[in-house]
């Protein structure tokens, strides 16, 4: 139900839609009478445009969830294992295509097939399946394989999770596959922006990793340049949002460990 329930909510509030919301629904108020209330609607729908196009929010409410776990600059002599989250191939496409197609944040992929070749010995898994509401039959983790074999992935040393349907699903499932010990080392790789809601999670399953956070998308410090770019402005701050509710929600429904997790707490 949970799953269900983000889906429908993210709908409503994602940037994107409410702008197109507010702009339709001030269309209509203008023609009843009165017509204030249209005019306002619309009035404030453009002065919020203008400034998601011109101030850098979205970029850095990026920057702050990307800088909260530094990136690693050096691993334990010896690790136990190593997981990988998806959202990294788009498996429709892949699957229409009959060909691998990367939908973003490759980068993933690509540092854990270099730990895999780092720690030979290290157990391999990869959690990714479906988040789409409506299909949940093509699955990301049953079409990652060729991909894997690509950069080098040794497969048999590999399991794949490939039910899981958010980051929440990552960690409950993954951990009840990998069994992992309480004295074992395991590395957790996921986009910089998305660890602080991962490791939150992780740690709510009582699964202590190291996070090794990749994919940044901003240089370190906050930016105070003014731009003006609506679309790029929209995909930034939209995200952004995306990012911080879910944390907020992860945390007020018991499946993160504190609101914004650090590397201390």
């Amino acid at each position: 139900m949970f799953f269900y329930m983000s889906k429908i909510l993210w709908l409503f509030l994602d940037l994107g839609n409410l702008l197109l919301i507010a702009v339709c629904l001030g269309t209509v108020l203008i023609y009843l009478r009165p017509n204030r209330l249209g005019r306002r609607l619309l009035s404030f729908t453009a002065v919020l445009s203008v400034i998601v196009a011109v101030l850098p929010i979205g970029h850095n409410l990026i920057v702050i969830l990307e800088n909260r776990f530094p990136a690693v600059q050096t691993l334990p002599a010896k690790v136990d294992g190593i997981i990988v989250l998806g959202g990294v191939v788009n498996q429709k496409l892949t699957q229409a295509r009959s060909q691998i197609s990367i939908g973003g944040a490759v980068e993933r992929l690509i540092s854990f097939a270099a730990l895999s070749k780092q720690y030979p010995n290290a157990k391999l898994l990869f959690t990714g399946g479906s988040g789409d509401i409506f299909d949940q039959n093509i699955k990301e983790g049953d079409v990652v394989g060729p991909l894997l074999v690509d950069l080098g992935v040794d497969i048999k040393r590999l399991t794949v999770e490939s039910n899981s349907r958010n980051t929440y699903e990552n960690a409950v499932l993954s951990k009840r596959l990998a069994q992992p010990l309480a004295e074992e080392t395991w590395v957790l790789i996921t986009s910089a922006f998305h660890m602080p809601r991962s490791v939150g999670v992780f740690r709510q399953v009582e699964w202590d990793v190291i996070p090794f956070p990749v994919d940044y998308h901003f240089e370190e410090n906050l930016a105070f340049e003014l731009s003006f770019n609506f679309v790029g402005g929209v995909y930034v701050l939209s995200r952004a949002i995306h990012e911080w509710l879910g944390l907020l929600i992860y945390w007020l429904t018991d499946r993160s460990a504190a609101f914004f997790p650090s590397p201390q707490t």
